[in-house]
Parts: structure tokens; sequence; C-alpha cells
């Protein structure tokens, strides 16, 4: 099922931009367009949207006004040129604030982090019957002028390299420009774990491990000399949780 998106800005050049960001990534449609708040309304009551992406400074009311307004509003991010609104927005409890211009990198950030917390929501309400819900996890990388979707279940683990990281899954290797931190912070804690400077491990595909490396299909991985402690600590709770 594709995310629903209402794009609501007074500057066209502006919406072009945001359309084409969300146009390349497959699971987003754009259900309507609008110049301000009053048309975003009608929007709001006419389609299903899931998430908003909304300027600040348009006519007759602005965003932050036109948000406290909503009883049931949908997940938001605020696109703006005006840095000092960022605490206003925070406290509406937005997804992420983007500051134009926005960069394809940025908006592909907020997008990762909508998806975390539509997948804590769903987890949250409803519990898990089934084996598939891992399944439909996934995050977006962007690999050289391509997004790439990346189910969580499929990753072996992530390697650091310099200004890149390689994510490695059961299929393929993907390389994307980003850091270790913020692919850690993608990547859910519950399923993955950082073992060195240069490494992250699903700890569904670990296969076995030592004192100072851990085993994954096709690869031994080094366990880094600061991350020893925690890492065999979280190891065992691990194997001590399933066992017991």
């Amino acid at each position: 099922m594709k995310t629903k998106c209402l794009v609501v800005d007074d500057e066209p050049l502006a919406r072009d931009l945001m359309r084409n960001h969300i146009e390349k990534l497959e699971n987003f449609e754009i259900v309507a367009e609008c110049g301000d708040a009053m048309k975003a309304l009608q929007a709001l009551r006419t389609h299903q949207v899931d998430l908003m992406f909304m300027d600040i400074q348009m006519p007759q009311i602005t965003g932050i006004e036109f948000l406290k307004t909503l009883k049931h509003p949908p997940k938001v991010i605020i696109t703006t040129a005006y840095r000092e609104y960022a605490i206003d927005g925070f406290e509406l409890d937005v997804v992420d604030y983007l500051l134009k211009p926005i960069t394809f990198e940025r908006f592909l950030k907020s997008v990762n982090k909508y998806y975390q917390l539509a997948q804590e929501e769903i987890k949250n309400v409803s519990p898990v019957t089934s084996g598939h819900k891992n399944e439909e996890e996934f995050i977006y990388v962007k690999e050289n002028k391509k997004v790439i979707k990346v189910h969580l279940n499929e990753i072996l683990y992530v390697e650091g390299l310099s200004e890149y990281v390689q994510i490695y899954t059961e299929k393929k290797k993907i390389i994307t420009k980003t850091s270790m931190t913020n692919m850690g912070d993608k990547l859910p804690d519950s399923s993955f774990l950082r073992i060195h400077k240069s490494f992250i491990v699903s700890l569904a595909k670990i296969e076995a491990f030592t004192s100072t490396s851990i085993e994954v299909p096709g690869k031994e991985l080094p366990i880094g000399r600061s991350y020893k402690n925690s890492v065999l600590e979280n190891l065992q709770y691990k194997g001590n949780g399933t066992n017991g």
C-alpha cells in the first residue's frame, strides 16, 4: 500500500521540488497539492492522507496555526526557510523539520523517520500474531541516482567505508553515501547490533560468536575492542532470554 502524501506550500517552485523528491519513491504518491491552509483543509476532508509536507509561512494562516486547528492531523513534515519555527513544530509532534532548500538526501532521512514512527505505531496498536511482521519493515537508501528499498529481514550486516556504507543482503551489496552513525539510527536496536566502528550486524543472522568475532552467513566479522563488553552482554542476554 502506498503512502498518501499532501504537499502544502504557497510557492510553486517549492511544490515542484517536493513533487520531484516524492516521485522518486515507489511507495509514495501525492493525492493533492495546495497553496494555502484552506485548500489543505479541503484536501484532508476529501482524501486519505498519511503524510503532509507543509510550509509554515503561507497566506491567511500559518502552517503552525493550521496544525493547531486539526483534531486528528496526519503525520507532518514541516518544510520552511525559517529555522526559528523548529521549536513550535516539534511541540506539535511533527515527524521532522526540513530547512529549505531541501536536498534529496535530507528529504530521504525524513522519510525514513516517518517509516520508523509508522512501524512503532503498528507494533504498539496491535500485537504481532504471525511471523510476517518483520518482512514488512524496510528503509530507503540512495545508491548513485536510484532510491532502493531494503527489507530489514534481508540484511546480513553493514560495513562502514569512510563516507560510504555497504549494506550486505542475502542477494546483493548496496553502496550508499552516509555515515555509520546515520545508518545505525535507521536500524532498530531490537534487530541490529553495532559490534565495531565499521560493522553493524543483524541479530537474526548471527550463526556463532566468540569473544573476538561474529559469524554471519559467508563472513566472519571482528568485534571492536571498545564494543566488546556491550556486544557480549547483549548477545548473552539475548541467548538467556531465548533459552529461559
